[in-house]
């Protein structure tokens, strides 16, 4: 695999390496249409082939902010054509590693000693290479460490890398500078909290430590007194990644239990931690011989304020769902809709609101549900139903609290490794359900609630 000496740092290095890319993506379009106007076809898949390819080889090299945006967009299959998501999904755990010099003159300056001193053994070549930093084997007195090194200038590039961006997320997303400002901070404050290893280090003892109770879900320990702020030193947890594991033909009835996990682990982060693991795509998990899941990965985590979980989440129930007065009511909690909104914007929204969180919420409906790649697509169709709303396609006014960004990135990121896995789990709501409508003073409609989260 190419493996890169140097990483761009300097907003001028990024800058050229992002002109560069849409010179080749140009001359991608000069030979489309040229071709087109000799064949008549019209068909883009070599274009999208062909732009996926350079977007990816140059956001690879960049790594950072740049890279974890294409990260965040292989998530969702619905924004980009195929070949852009099939591409982008290397960058979580795939991408082009640094070089081994270059691997060692980072650790020596970060840790103050060689590699080679603080381990009996360590391997220069990366077991695995995402956005923020790549991870290598080591050893030290029989016992096998994952050392995650963070590439060289990345933290102090989000901001201006960010800046980059912003212009493509207008295009893309018709984005308004005052959502971009909104929605932009709180990235660039996720990321800066990515690129601070020792906040990993704690975050990650703290959530593991709460978490050890759940069933088939496993932790690596952390060592501080081998890691900084730019190296992070755990156990070395073996397992297949999900598309690797997939390829091995597990039984439903295995693919059901490590989704089983997955969920019951999410379900109570969320409902009783109020800190999530926010960065649910398949590089993060580890899946074990044992049907166990291996959890690598504490760098992104959102703490759900209460007063947004308390005004957010009952929109997911039935009960909040059949009180027009009450959604509405939530909606203005949450910033989806404004006092000076007229009443046809009010229903407007709020009825597509409703449409969303109700097909959302299918899973919570019943003791268990069946995660298809249908019920995606549903979904997904909603949404490109929603954003012709004129008031979501170009608002007049950002709409949305900031924190739903993050909590709606991992359901999304929940429910597409389900349909992956094809899972028919336990999904009926625990108490936290009861906890909800309680403080809304509504009684639930359930006779009984699953209590085992």
């Amino acid at each position: 695999m190419k493996t890169q000496d140097k990483i761009p740092s300097t907003k001028l290095e990024r800058a050229v390496k992002l002109v560069g890319t849409g010179a080749k993506i140009g001359g991608n379009y000069l030979k489309y249409y040229a071709k087109k106007s000799i064949t008549g076809n019209n068909d883009k898949t070599e274009l999208h082939s062909s732009n996926a390819e350079d977007i990816y080889d140059s956001l690879s090299e960049l790594k950072g902010s740049a890279l974890k945006v294409a990260q965040m967009l292989s998530m969702d299959k619905n924004i980009l054509p195929r070949a852009y998501s099939d591409k982008f999904a290397l960058s979580q755990y795939s991408a082009p590693p640094m070089s081994p010099p270059l691997v060692l003159k980072v650790f020596q300056n970060s840790i103050g000693k060689s590699a080679f001193d603080v381990f009996d053994t360590f391997e220069v070549q990366s077991l695995a290479a995402a956005s923020i930093g790549q991870v290598h084997l080591a050893a030290k007195n029989g016992q096998k460490f994952a050392v995650k090194i963070q590439y060289p200038g990345i933290a102090d590039s989000i901001q201006s890398d960010l800046k980059m961006v912003k212009p493509i997320a207008n295009a893309m997303f018709g984005l308004s500078e005052k959502e971009m400002k909104k929605y932009f901070q709180e990235v660039e404050d996720k990321l800066i909290e990515e690129t601070n290893y020792k906040l990993e280090l704690q975050r990650g003892q703290e959530l593991s430590d709460a978490s050890k109770h759940l069933d088939n879900i496993v932790f690596p320990q952390y060592y501080p007194e081998f890691s900084s702020d730019k190296v992070l030193v755990m156990d070395y947890l073996k397992g297949l990644h999900l598309k690797e594991y997939l390829e091995t033909n597990p039984s439903q009835d295995d693919k059901n239990t490590v989704a089983q996990a997955l969920w019951d682990f999410y379900e109570f982060q969320l409902h009783q931690l109020k800190a999530i693991h926010a960065d649910p795509h398949p590089g993060n998990f580890l899946f074990q011989e044992d049907n166990q899941v291996g959890i690598i990965d504490f760098g992104c985590i959102k703490i759900v304020p209460q007063d947004f979980y308390y005004h957010y989440f009952p929109l997911l129930t039935e009960e909040v769902q059949g009180n027009q007065d009450l959604i509405q009511k939530l909606l203005k909690e949450i910033e989806i809709i404004f006092p000076a909104d007229n009443e046809s914007t009010v229903k407007e929204l709020s009825d597509a609101f409703l449409k969303m969180t109700t097909i959302l919420s299918e899973p919570f409906k019943n003791e268990t549900f069946h995660f298809t790649y249908d019920f995606l697509d549903k979904i997904y169709a909603i949404g490109e139903e929603i954003y012709k709303i004129p008031e979501v396609k170009k608002p007049t006014q950002p709409r949305g609290s900031k924190h739903a960004l993050y909590v709606n990135r991992t359901y999304f990121g929940i429910y597409s490794m389900m349909a992956d896995l094809n899972a028919e789990i336990r999904t009926k709501p625990g108490s936290w359900k009861h906890d909800l409508l309680n403080y809304h003073n509504l009684q639930s409609a359930d006779s009984e609630l699953n209590l085992h989260v």
